[in-house]
């Protein structure tokens, strides 16, 4: 194991805990997991506690700790971190409240955690805010409450902002193994990626699962997927409160496509970095990627006695990135001499229940089912409540699958369908064997989708650093639409000629230069179209003039030669996340943009390669790869027009707030595309 500047913190030998009822809870939870080395107890007036002689004060203990829990008041936390740091101490827990967290009432909380980092200088601290950490795998403990875990040899780790909902995870009953829980409150030194990434220099740890209610340094994220590749240790992120607020202030359609949310989505896919939107999917796909790991593919077989089971699985993966695919030839004649001539081959299957209760016959048909390829195997199974019914019939199923799995080296799970109906015994069973032990249909098909996405980023060759570039000071400016177009004009996008004008006299002149049909453009209007600042297939200079004089605008006016009908249009766009930076979005675009709500983000830098996929995920790809019969449309050229854009967002980042391409159109074959409206906003 490397060594790290957090491992005493996380894999203590001593423990010093400073406090009254608090630490005296440390005490008892870590005699209860059986923790096998020291522990001091320090308080000003005691003389034992729980058996152990007490110290006095910091001072008097026999050496510098590895781990302290401070369980004090906020004033006192800083001045006994000051002095664990000072001693050589290998970390501490703040468990008070009342700091950056705190309500306007405590004013001074935000200047008090400052002092609370500055305190512990080079010494790693968790919190201040929170309970601490759970270590399941020696059974040190830093945590002043009950909890649900018991000592395991290897398992996953689980982190959180929370301690309320860390706590409510140990409790879990499914057969989950957890080395690790560890709460980081108010992370004001040291974050949740941090802790996970010296977790991962564990070798106990198999799998990592994250809570978070936002990602504040982008830098340790690379660094934590980097880690998480490396050592085969995949992570899963449940990250909470998505955002409305760059819909509300939005000034394009691509800051109302491009919410903080949808831009987290992008960063942790690109990242190789899974994400559920629940606390069961983040247990269930634990459990999946403590057994498995990444999954190869997102192929799923299925096996129930039970055609309303089937149904139900079947209808799961919908709009899913998972796949049931139909059975190989060669399963087709086992499948028959084991289940009969009544039951219909196919996967999801109804194996109906002329095997039930025989071990024998059941291993051969799960057998089979195991043997086509699939990346997951799954048998469903809700158990009876053990305390009505006998459940033997229900075991020989289990045993039958563990049987199956072991016979073809494929990988297994058993799911119930219901929470309640896989007992703890048995999902401990299933998972000391090899066997993913899920609760609930939407969870096991989560699990199996954020696996398989896992795996897929891994394939791939790691992704280039993100572009991380803070933004510059200075007052936000809207270039008027000609002036965008000469900017990327320059950095090879194609614009339709056009030619600006001051007055409707002007405006027409510049038509005849231009040549007719033109369109007619009011400069310095957001929404022209809204506004009526657009007039479109103007075929002479008076049409032009008349125009012109019925369109208020100060700025003036952009004349534009009529572009040719389009096959498709996109919208190409870049907004800046206040965490994440500048990103790319692409979409339907025009009249789409709302009503298709088809769009993908792209994280930034990126490659033509990664353009190209992206434009093909969108439901209007199939109009630029010529629907129903209709002209193909230029994807090349789209792609390309696409890269210049992502280049000069990369290029202008330390200025650019915002970027709006809509439409871009897509020309038929062979035609180019035309970027007809552009916005820019800015630092000055």
């Amino acid at each position: 194991m490397t060594s790290n500047p957090l491992d005493r913190l996380l894999r203590p030998q001593t423990i010093a805990v400073f406090g009254g009822r608090e630490a005296r809870r440390v005490i008892e939870q870590c005699d209860r997991m059986g923790f096998a080395g020291k522990i001091w107890p320090v308080h000003p007036k005691l003389d034992e506690v729980l058996g152990r002689p007490c110290y006095r004060s910091l001072t008097d203990l026999p050496g510098a700790p590895d781990a302290a829990f401070v369980g004090v008041n906020r004033t006192l936390t800083v001045d006994i971190v000051r002095g664990l740091s000072r001693a050589g101490a290998g970390g501490a827990v703040c468990y008070a409240s009342g700091f950056s967290e705190a309500t306007a009432e405590l004013a001074d909380g935000a200047a008090l955690q400052q002092a609370l980092v500055e305190a512990a200088g080079g010494m790693p601290i968790l919190g201040p805010n929170c309970y601490g950490l759970i270590n399941g795998l020696d059974g040190a403990l830093l945590w002043p409450d009950q909890h649900g875990m018991q000592r395991i040899e290897r398992g996953v780790a689980i982190l959180t902002q929370s301690s309320n909902i860390a706590i409510n995870l140990t409790m879990q009953t499914r057969g989950l193994p957890i080395a690790y829980v560890v709460t980081a409150g108010n992370q004001a030194q040291t974050s949740l990626a941090d802790v996970a990434c010296a977790l991962m220099e564990d070798p106990r740890v198999t799998a990592v699962g994250l809570h978070v209610e936002g990602f504040g340094d982008l830098a340790a994220l690379e660094r934590l997927a980097a880690i998480a590749r490396r050592s085969r240790k995949p992570v899963v992120v449940l990250k909470v409160g998505r955002s409305e607020q760059a819909r509300q202030a939005a000034v394009s359609h691509t800051a109302s496509l491009a919410g903080s949310d949808a831009v987290a989505d992008a960063v942790l896919a690109r990242l190789g970095l899974g994400r559920v939107q629940s606390l069961p999917a983040l247990l269930e796909t634990l459990k999946l990627l403590h057994i498995a790991g990444p999954l190869p593919n997102r192929s799923i077989s299925s096996m129930s006695c039970s055609g309303g089971e089937a149904s139900l699985m079947a209808d799961a993966a919908v709009g899913r990135k998972v796949e049931f695919p139909a059975l190989q030839p060669q399963q087709l004649p086992r499948l028959r001499e084991v289940l009969g001539e009544m039951v219909a081959l196919s996967n999801p299957l109804d194996y109906h229940t002329f095997v039930w209760g025989d071990v024998t016959r059941q291993t051969e048909a799960f057998s089979a089912m195991f043997e086509g390829g699939c990346a997951l195997n799954l048998v469903v199974l809700d158990f009876p409540r053990g305390d009505r019914c006998d459940a033997s019939e229900w075991t020989a199923t289990v045993e039958a699958a563990i049987a199956s799995a072991a016979a073809t080296g494929a990988l297994a799970g058993v799911l119930a369908t219901l929470p309640e109906n896989m007992p703890e015994p048995v999902a401990n069973h299933l998972m000391a064997n090899g066997i993913v032990a899920f609760s609930g249909i939407d969870e096991a098909v989560t699990a199996a989708e954020v696996a398989a996405g896992i795996g897929r980023a891994w394939d791939r060759p790691p992704p280039a650093p993100l572009l991380d570039v803070r933004p510059m000071d200075g007052e936000i400016e809207t270039l008027t639409e000609a002036d965008a177009k000469i900017e990327l004009s320059a950095c090879g996008l194609p614009v339709p000629r056009g030619l600006q004008a001051f007055s409707s006299r002007e405006a027409a002149e510049q038509a005849e230069r231009l040549g007719f049909p033109v369109v007619l453009k009011g400069l310095g209007i957001a929404h022209k179209t809204e506004a009526g600042a657009v007039v479109l297939n103007l075929k002479n200079a008076q049409a032009v003039s008349d125009a012109a004089a019925t369109m208020a605008c100060d700025a003036g006016y952009l004349i534009e030669k009529m572009v040719d009908p389009p096959v498709a249009e996109l919208i190409v766009g870049a907004t800046r996340d206040p965490v994440f930076g500048l990103s790319l979005t692409l979409g339907a675009g025009g009249i789409f943009v709302e009503l298709l709500e088809d769009s993908v983000i792209l994280p930034l830098p990126a490659t033509k390669a990664e353009i190209h996929a992206a434009i093909s995920r969108l439901k209007i790809a199939k109009l630029i790869h010529g629907y129903r019969g209709r002209p193909r449309g230029d994807l090349e050229a789209a792609v390309d027009a696409v890269a210049a854009t992502a280049e000069y967002v990369v290029t202008n980042a330390v200025r650019l707030e915002e970027l709006d391409l809509n439409p871009l159109m897509v020309l038929p074959e062979g035609r180019g595309v035309a970027a007809v409206d552009a916005l820019i906003r800015r630092r000055r």
